[in-house]
C-alpha cells in the first residue's frame, strides 16, 4: 500500500507537468482528472475536459502512457478520456437562447478575408471533435452559407409553429435569411429591419441542444454586429483577417468594437496567409506575413492558426462539399481542427455561466 501511495504521488506529479498546446495551459489538472488508481503496476485513469478534442483522444493517451511509464513500478495504462462542455459566463442581463451553451461570432473588418469559408469549416471541425454545433449566416444582404454547404432546402416553421426549424448538414444545425427568401431577390432593407430579422433568425429557431452555436457576421462593425454584441448571449468572438495591412487595419477596429462591448476575442486566424505551388512546391506571401504577429503585439490578441491560399477550400465552398468533408484527413482539415480546439480551449479558460443550469421559477397557484 505504502508503495502505490508513493506511485500515484509521482504520478499525479508527473501528469501535471504536461502542457497542452491547444490552451497553452497544464494539460491537466486537479478538476481535469477524476480518478487515478494504480494496481500491480496498471496505472488506471479518467480524464474530463472541458473542450472537444476527439481527434486529438489517441495522442494524448501515447503522451500520458509515454510520461507514466517512465516511472519505475508502472508498467502499464488504461486511460478514459471524455468531455463535458459548459456554459461560459456571458454579458450580464443578456437573455440566453434555451439549450445553446455558447455563442461564438467569427467577424472580419471588410470582406473578401473569406471570414465565412473560415466560419463554415470551423464549425465542422468543431463537429468532427465531438461538439454538437450550429451556424447562423447573419449576412442578411449576402448569405453564402446555404451555397457552401450544400443546402437547397426551403424553410418551414418548427412543429410547435412558433419557431424555424435549422437545416441539417454534415453534423451542422444550419440558420439563413437564405432559407427564406429567393435566392435571386435582393434583401432591401434598413438598419432596424436587418436587425429585426436576425434577432429572429437567432432567437426564434429551434436549435435544440448545443455547445456552439457559430455566427458569421457581415463584415464591419455595423447595426448588425453591434446588435448582436449588446443583445446575444455571446461568448466570445473570432476575428479572421489576411496578412495586408489595409485587412488588418480594419481588424483592430473589430476587436476594439468588442472590448467596449465586454465580449472576450478567443484570437485571430490569419487566412490566405502563404501560397505553395502545386507544381514546384515554391512559398510565397502573396498578401505579405506576419499579420497574426502584428496583432498580437498590438492588441495582445493570439493568433490561433495561419490557413493557405489553396485551391481545395475555394473549390469546397463552390461544390457545396467543404474541405472538412471532401479532405477531412488533409493538412488543411488539420489545420481547421487545430484553430477550433485552441477557440474552444481558449473560451474554456472563461468562467462557467452558473446560472445556465439553474431551471427557471415558475409561479403558480400551490395544488
Amino acid at each position: 500500500m505504502r508503495e502505490e501511495n508513493g506511485l500515484l504521488e509521482a504520478a499525479r506529479a508527473a501528469l501535471m507537468t504536461l502542457g497542452n498546446r491547444d490552451s497553452g495551459q497544464p494539460l491537466l489538472n486537479e478538476k481535469a482528472l477524476q480518478t487515478l488508481v494504480i494496481h500491480e503496476g496498471c496505472a488506471r485513469l479518467s480524464l474530463e475536459t472541458d473542450y472537444p478534442l476527439r481527434t486529438r483522444e489517441e495522442n494524448i493517451r501515447q503522451i500520458i502512457d509515454q510520461t507514466l511509464c517512465e516511472i519505475k513500478g508502472i508498467l502499464k495504462t488504461e486511460i478514459e478520456i471524455k468531455s463535458h462542455i459548459f456554459a461560459r459566463q456571458v454579458r450580464p442581463g443578456a437573455k440566453r437562447i434555451h439549450g445553446v451553451k455558447n455563442i461564438i461570432l467569427i467577424a472580419s473588418g471588410k470582406g473578401g478575408v473569406g471570414k465565412s469559408t473560415t466560419a463554415v469549416n470551423l464549425a465542422l471541425a468543431l463537429a468532427s471533435e465531438g461538439a454538437r454545433t450550429g451556424i447562423l449566416d447573419a449576412d442578411i444582404y449576402g448569405p453564402s452559407i446555404p451555397h457552401m454547404l450544400g443546402i437547397a432546402d426551403r424553410q418551414s416553421a418548427s412543429e410547435d409553429g412558433q419557431t424555424l426549424e435549422p437545416v441539417l448538414s454534415y453534423d451542422l444545425k444550419v440558420m439563413s435569411i437564405g432559407f427564406l427568401v429567393d435566392a435571386d431577390t435582393p434583401v432591401i432593407w434598413r438598419g432596424p429591419m436587418l436587425v429585426q430579422a436576425l434577432n429572429q433568425l437567432l432567437f426564434e429557431t429551434h436549435w435544440g441542444k448545443l455547445d456552439f452555436l457559430l455566427v458569421d457576421l457581415p463584415p464591419g462593425t455595423g447595426d448588425v454586429q453591434l446588435s448582436l454584441a449588446q443583445k446575444a448571449p455571446v461568448s466570445g468572438a473570432l476575428m479572421v483577417t489576411t496578412p495586408q495591412d489595409i485587412a488588418l487595419f480594419d481588424v483592430r477596429k473589430g476587436v476594439r468594437m468588442f472590448g467596449k462591448v465586454g465580449i472576450p476575442i478567443l484570437g485571430v486566424v490569419e487566412n490566405m496567409s502563404i501560397h505553395v505551388c502545386s507544381h514546384c512546391g515554391h512559398v510565397e506571401h502573396l498578401f505579405g506575413s506576419g499579420g497574426g504577429e502584428k496583432m498580437h503585439e498590438e492588441l495582445g490578441v493570439e493568433c490561433l492558426g495561419w490557413l493557405p491560399l489553396e485551391l481545395s477550400i475555394r473549390e469546397g465552398m463552390d461544390t457545396g462539399v467543404p474541405v472538412m468533408v471532401s479532405a477531412a484527413e488533409s493538412r488543411v482539415a488539420e489545420i481547421y481542427r487545430g484553430i477550433a480546439r485552441q477557440m474552444a480551449a481558449r473560451l474554456a479558460l472563461r468562467p462557467k455561466d452558473v446560472s445556465a443550469g439553474i431551471p427557471p421559477i415558475v409561479v403558480g397557484k400551490a395544488a
